[in-house]
């Protein structure tokens, strides 16, 4: 039922995204985040908890979270979760559903609405918590933590929307409504590259449309997990509602993928991972009640087609920015370059004449356009896939590193590779650009097509018929004309892909809570033949 203390939230304004900082022209800007950053400095170090049932747990054993600017630096020492622990909180996410399932949509997204609150006043210090855990540049940390409010604003708003019971199709003496319920306890198992947007995303949908969650950030960003607990903490969400584990992914991820009492996965990371996590929900286990529902969003191989008409000098500034932003660690990153025959030799050669000035070094010091990659794992990936580049195709430019600790990698540019070789199909994740040449516009196309991945894409092209060409035949989720491939918006570019990118759910779009829901409907005989007592039936859900 809605508890009028709520009714303020049915006459919220329209939703509107977060403001992006512009530390170029405002020095207050520029200003907090260097406090901000002065400030996280001085907590590294701390132990953190476990949070279940809105308790804090500790154990015997922790592990640590470093800099991967500065390895030496402790960013956290991390509780160790066992298997009691997710025990525990498995059996508190079951207690709190319930009461959470029948709590009013009103109510739910209240919740939400006041996370975001809190949020905003410590955006500055979100994001330097994320410089320093998990390497990224103050533009890039700060829009992510934009990016996790707007998911909150949205989803908040998204929920009141599909809570409104509907009537369907109905002949005299019948009214069929159709309406949703949650599904139960969800587990939220989140990557470290958007370790606050994706893991509040994740959370807040789930949570919004009055499932419970157990959330398992990435071994690699923990400590900006902690941080979203205590987003929730403040604003008294019911105990068991919201749980928060850290540890060893495969053993965590593993129990609770595999309990029978986990009704949703939500998950976001590697093509390796998510499939198997649907491949371990897809078993039914002793005294399980569900067929357990997957949420997979994985990863891209992402590609940007250059024609002859395209703004060259709109085009390059572009595709440095989506290849090479943040490393090259996001799953939309371009990672090829698809240039026409006509412009090529004009294009790549203003392209890497412009990758030369971009500067590598710590990514907390903003002169810096990038910074180094997540651990010695992906150092010694992308390290690999560029030998591996040196045999299949021509090294057409490769960028200094700095010689100071730290998980640094050169930008690497080849070109003269065939779309079959595994720098031009295997997704690397990380700072390596493969540049192919087309014959011409079709062609362009087959190739942007060629891999296993649908996630995302960019055309740069002032002919009408090739963007709309490219509309209706360059098969990803999502794709942008003449404007670079990564740096969706919530509300403006849902986000997610298919094939093995994902299972086709978008992100921050109006079907996305759907995910976390049940449809149900309900058929009444309104002839009542013998029907007895109060006749002022009505029917509503939370």
């Amino acid at each position: 039922m809605k508890n009028k203390k709520f009714s303020y939230i049915d006459t919220l304004p329209a939703f509107k995204n977060e403001p992006l900082a512009n530390f170029a022209k405002n020095k207050d800007e520029f200003q907090k985040f260097l406090s901000a950053i002065r400030s996280v400095r001085s907590q590294l170090g701390k132990k953190y908890p476990l949070y279940i049932d809105n308790e804090e747990v500790f154990t015997n054993t922790t592990f640590q979270s470093v800099n991967p600017n500065n390895p030496s630096e402790i960013i956290g020492n991390l509780t160790n979760v066992d298997l009691s622990n997710v025990s525990a909180a498995i059996a508190a996410a079951k207690n709190a559903f319930p009461a959470w399932r029948n709590t009013s949509a009103q109510e739910r997204a209240h919740y939400l609405l006041e996370v975001a609150k809190v949020a905003r006043s410590r955006i500055y210090e979100l994001s330097a918590w994320q410089i320093l855990e998990v390497g990224k540049q103050w533009d890039q940390a700060y829009a992510d933590v934009c990016e996790a409010i707007d998911f909150l604003e949205y989803y908040a708003r998204e929920t009141l929307r599909l809570a409104e019971p509907r009537q369907l199709e109905s002949i005299p003496g019948e009214l069929n409504t159709y309406f949703y319920e949650p599904r139960g306890i969800a587990v939220v198992i989140a990557p470290w590259n958007f370790p606050l947007a994706i893991s509040l995303g994740m959370v807040a949908a789930a949570i919004v449309t009055g499932n419970t969650v157990i959330y398992k950030p990435s071994e690699l960003s923990p400590v900006v997990g902690f941080n979203l607990t205590q987003l929730f903490r403040p604003v008294g969400l019911p105990s068991g509602v919201f749980n928060y584990l850290t540890g060893d992914g495969p053993t965590i991820g593993g129990a609770l993928v595999e309990h029978p009492d986990v009704s949703l996965i939500a998950f976001t990371g590697s093509k390796k991972t998510g499939l198997h996590i649907c491949q371990k929900a897809a078993t039914l286990y002793p005294n399980q009640p569900y067929v357990k529902r997957v949420i997979c969003e994985m990863g891209g191989k992402n590609a940007i087609i250059v024609d002859e008409t395209a703004d060259i000098d709109e085009a390059i500034p572009s595709i440095l920015h989506s290849a090479f932003a943040y490393q090259g660690q996001k799953c939309s990153a371009c990672s090829r370059l698809i240039v026409l025959d006509a412009v090529y030799d004009q294009c790549v050669s203003r392209l890497v004449e412009t990758a030369k000035t971009l500067t590598i070094g710590p990514s907390e010091d903003p002169s810096n356009f990038f910074g180094a990659l997540i651990d010695k794992k992906a150092q010694e990936k992308v390290t690999s896939y560029i030998e591996i580049g040196k045999k299949e195709a021509s090294l057409l430019y490769q960028s200094p590193t700095p010689e100071i600790p730290g998980f640094f990698v050169p930008l690497t540019i080849f070109n003269n590779a065939l779309p079959s070789h595994r720098i031009a199909q295997e997704e690397v994740f990380g700072p390596l650009l493969v540049i192919l040449r087309a014959k011409n516009f079709s062609h362009a196309i087959d190739l942007a097509n060629s891999t296993e991945f649908a996630l995302t894409g960019s055309v740069f092209s002032r002919t009408p018929s090739h963007l709309q060409k490219a509309s209706q035949e360059f098969r990803v989720g999502n794709l942008y004309l003449n404007r670079g491939c990564t740096g969706a918006i919530v509300g403006r570019q849902p986000f997610g892909g298919f094939r093995m990118s994902g299972g086709g759910t978008k992100a921050g779009g109006p079907d996305y809570l759907l995910h976390f829901l049940d449809p149900r409907t309900v058929t009444e005989n309104t002839l009542r033949r013998g029907f007895q007592g109060n006749s002022s039936f009505s029917f509503t859900t939370n």
